[in-house]
């Protein structure tokens, strides 16, 4: 005997059988020949050693043995047709589990109006979120950590071959200080491990236009807090540096000190299981991306989509 004697069709047959008591009336309830079904009952008595139907005048009668094959049917195949409504309901349904991932200054403006706009147009979304900087983010997202992640990158992204990346929306990296009466330009806080960032404090230090005092920090955050207490100047993205801050608490230091062009994208796996919640998850972050787009920056860059 082997290791599986039967199969699901030769189990739906002996179900019909057994239910209609009758070899004719199971061939037309299941719009197959009476030969077919006799055969496929023959082959599956033979690799059980054991009889399964008795034919008589009257129709089929189970044996003992026809009986309990028969109930394992009904409880085999009503399982599988509660498990085919719930993959369903998986690849249909608004529903699943899915992890945000991405960068605590960025996530700060991003990520508050993508959950107040998933919790209303996909209530049955269960949300986690994962911080981690840039590089930390697109892994995340390449070894399954993270379902999507929303990181910044330093002019055009660069293809991905595991990845999907969906431009959304572009920042600068900037020197910017506090508007407040008696804040100082003398000092220039920056965080080191920003590839950006650096690059506009190499610039800077190019054209002989370094501030006196030059003070690395370890996140953007801080650098944010010490240019609103009036503290010096920051290398900031413009929208880590006005989130959350009254209109014009923060403003660029001069339209003529040189800057970085970021652009915020969505990164995605390409076998990612691309199901109606994915494709809503998906969609409410581009959204808020072209969202964000519309914001006028305090330098000369094209929105996404447009030609610069």
């Amino acid at each position: 005997m082997s290791a599986l004697p039967y199969d699901l069709v030769q189990l739906r047959y002996l179900q019909a059988i057994v239910a209609c008591e009758s070899m004719t009336a199971a061939a037309k309830q299941l719009r197959v020949s009476q030969p077919t079904l006799s055969n496929a009952i023959r082959a599956l008595e033979e690799h059980l050693d054991t009889p399964l139907l008795l034919r008589g005048p009257r129709g089929v009668v189970p044996t003992e043995s026809g009986k309990a094959l028969a109930r394992a049917a009904d409880d085999v195949l009503a399982r599988l047709r509660r498990f085919d409504d719930q993959l369903s309901g998986i690849e249909t349904g608004s529903g699943g589990e899915f992890t945000i991932g991405c960068y605590h200054s960025f996530g700060a403006f991003f990520l508050p109006e993508l959950v107040i706009a998933l919790a209303r147009r996909a209530p049955d979304v269960e949300l986690s979120l994962w911080e981690g900087i840039g590089p930390r983010v697109v892994d995340a997202v390449v070894d399954r950590t993270v379902s999507f992640g929303v990181g910044v990158s330093s002019g055009a992204p660069r293809p991905h071959g595991e990845l999907v990346i969906v431009p959304l929306f572009r920042d600068v990296m900037c020197v910017v200080r506090s508007s407040r009466r008696g804040a100082t330009t003398s000092t220039l806080f920056h965080v080191p491990r920003i590839p950006p960032s650096e690059r506009v404090v190499a610039a800077l230090r190019s054209r002989g236009e370094l501030p006196a005092r030059l003070v690395p920090c370890g996140d953007l955050d801080l650098v944010k807090s010490l240019v609103l207490a009036g503290a010096g100047m920051g290398v900031l993205p413009w929208r880590v540096g006005i989130h959350g801050t009254q209109r014009g608490a923060v403003v660029l230091a001069d339209p003529k000190l040189p800057f970085e062009v970021d652009i915020g994208c969505l990164f995605y796996r390409v076998d990612m299981h691309r199901t109606h919640a994915a494709s809503l998850v998906r969609d409410e972050i581009v959204a808020r991306g072209r969202q964000l787009d519309r914001l006028v920056l305090p330098c000369r860059v094209a929105p996404i989509g447009r030609k610069p």
